[in-house]
């Protein structure tokens, strides 16, 4: 293919991610909870508090930088839509960028015919475009990540150091984005090991030792004062249990999917934390494409070259210790959500992919045997296209679904109590999205421990689930509402799918902007 024929699928590919994102971001009822650390981050930046989003914050600061950024070329604004529309054009404006290394990566890979498959069943599936349109770091991260990718296999093919020093770079711009951006490198580093036991894909001595030397002192001069300043690769909680600098998780933290049974041999918690880790990467995938991405490792033919088989390997390296680190990510932790897979998710598509084409062409040998090539690449194409449509029939309700629809509840919470209550009116909010968008001070899980003695606390906000829950946070929720009944729910009546939100007043003498009606009581 020519250059300007891939250029124009990658035009093609780019507006079709354009549309999908920007109709997402449109149809956003909340943002992720976690966007709510990054938008306080891009405050900070604003504020010129530079130590609370560098120095202190538990997040890696390009994308709150960037959120900063959006948020001044935008016209600034102080509503909380003003800020969430901020960070989510730097989101989606990512997405949209991460098409062509995406394209490229696959182009390395497998060539042509599985490239642009790749990258349209990359946003076909549901959580790539939620993920992307939302109010999160991934989609930066995965654009420096992939690039760093595709740098890497450009690398491998040809040995030229100017593609390795590309790749650490973009390693380092992942790293500053998200601490998994270290993995780069180290991939790097043990292909290059890999490589010693086999001579067949060897580089040459000078290459391999230059190359080493460089993977070593690069990422010590890139990111090394950072993580100094920091005092470790992350402060993130997770990071530290993943690396065993803490504890695990205790049997009732916040972010465990369910309390830790204390009895649990390590034989069931390594099974369960497989099974975790197996269902984040089913949901990140989804699982025909999972399917297509086992016969896909069967049916693929064999690399062209030295270089191609480098490549591979280096893929290989990646898939593996991140599926290794996702279980260890949920034995430590408790937890582990297709977002957290989407490192893997993006080489198991791209290896679906080149199932399909390598199924599409033996559909022809198999019915177009004798015909001429363009009756092959016409039953080529029908094929690729009638699975095209069967995926779009079984993922489009999902993929067009409003973003965090499930909890729209605590926005509208938020806005209510807006125009009902004071300005300085405490509330408490687990989630934290009825503090934001209410602009209300309160508290959160963070200080959850000190709202039961706040005598000002005047407003809980709460969805069923941390009113009948196990875990003692939500007991800490029941004993602050006391058995009250709502003053208000959100929605009014109950809807499948949809968390039903509700705001207690605990203070009936604390001030509002306007007396309530006994009507609004539900």
């Amino acid at each position: 293919m020519t250059t300007s024929q891939h250029a124009t699928r990658i035009a093609l590919l780019t507006a079709f991610a354009s549309v999908l994102l920007g109709w997402l971001a449109a149809h956003t009822e909340v943002m992720y909870a976690d966007g709510l650390r990054y938008v306080a981050g891009a405050q900070a930046v604003e504020r010129g508090d530079w130590k609370a989003t560098i120095a202190r914050a538990v997040d890696h600061p390009v994308y709150p930088l960037a959120v900063a950024a959006a948020h001044c070329l935008l016209g600034g604004g102080d509503r909380p839509q003003d800020w969430q529309t901020a960070a989510q054009v730097v989101s989606v404006a990512a997405g949209v960028l991460l098409v062509v290394p995406l394209y490229l990566v696959a182009l390395e890979l497998y060539g042509p015919a599985v490239a642009w498959l790749a990258c349209l069943l990359t946003y076909m599936v549901p959580i790539t475009g939620h993920v992307l349109a939302d109010v999160l770091s991934e989609g930066v991260f995965l654009l420096f990540w992939t690039w760093g990718c595709w740098f890497a296999l450009r690398f491998f093919r040809h040995g030229g150091m100017p593609w390795l020093l590309a790749t650490l770079g973009a390693a380092g711009l992942a790293y500053m984005t998200r601490p998994e951006g270290l993995l780069l490198p180290a991939a790097l580093a043990a292909t290059l090991g890999l490589m010693v036991v086999r001579p067949s894909i060897r580089f040459a001595r000078p290459v391999w030792l230059r190359a080493t030397a460089l993977i070593v002192v690069g990422p010590l001069v890139l990111v090394g004062p950072y993580i100094a300043l920091k005092g470790g690769i992350g402060t993130k909680p997770a990071v530290a249990r993943l690396f065993g600098l803490a504890p695990k998780s205790t049997a009732m933290a916040i972010e465990r999917e369910r309390p830790l049974d204390p009895d649990q041999s390590a034989a069931r918690a390594f099974a369960t934390a497989c099974r975790g880790m197996f269902r984040a990467v089913q949901g990140a995938v989804t699982t025909p494409l999972l399917a297509l991405a086992v016969l896909g490792v069967f049916l693929r033919s064999p690399g062209r070259d030295s270089g191609q088989a480098r490549g591979r390997l280096f893929v290989g390296v990646v898939c593996v210790a991140w599926t290794l680190a996702l279980v260890r990510l949920y034995a430590t932790g408790g937890y582990c959500t297709p977002r957290h897979a989407l490192i893997l998710a993006l080489p198991v598509i791209a290896a679906a992919a080149s199932a399909l084409v390598r199924l599409s062409e033996l559909t022809a040998r198999r019915f177009a045997a004798d015909a001429t090539e363009g009756r092959r690449r016409f039953v080529q194409a029908t094929v690729c296209g009638a699975c095209l449509l069967i995926g779009g029939s079984l993922w489009g309700k999902a993929t067009l679904a409003p973003v965090n629809e499930s909890y729209a509840g605590y926005r509208q919470a938020g806005e209510w109590l807006s125009a009902h209550t004071a300005p300085g009116a405490k509330v408490l909010d687990l989630k934290g999205w009825a503090l934001f968008y209410g602009q209300r001070p309160g508290y959160s899980f963070g200080d959850l421990g000190q709202a039961p003695g706040d005598a000002g606390l005047g407003w809980v906000v709460a969805h069923d689930a941390f009113l009948v829950g196990p875990w003692s946070y939500c007991q800490t929720v029941r004993d602050l509402v006391g058995g009250r009944t709502p003053i208000r729910s959100f929605p009014e009546t109950r809807r499948k799918g949809v968390s039903q939100v509700h705001v207690f007043e605990l203070s009936p003498d604390m001030a509002r902007s306007e007396p309530s009606d006994s009507t609004t009581r539900h």
